[in-house]
């Protein structure tokens, strides 16, 4: 995995944790929480390449 992806998600995350917590004080709680949900699924669409990848080296390795 690299470092810059990593680097990304916490990027994502502070941001996305900032946000919330303003959107929650000025009373917009359903605002707030589809702006952690679009953080989440940025995330996961980032990662779905590396988990297929770590399902395909399971595979090979459990081959006969």
């Amino acid at each position: 995995m690299e470092v810059a992806l990593l680097f990304r998600i916490a990027a994502v995350g502070i941001l996305v944790s900032v946000l919330c917590q303003v959107l929650k004080h000025s009373g917009r709680e359903e605002q707030a929480f589809l702006t952690s949900f679009a953080g989440l699924l940025l995330v996961l669409f980032w990662l779905v390449p590396y988990i297929s990848q770590l399902f395909e080296t399971i595979q090979k390795l459990f081959e006969f």
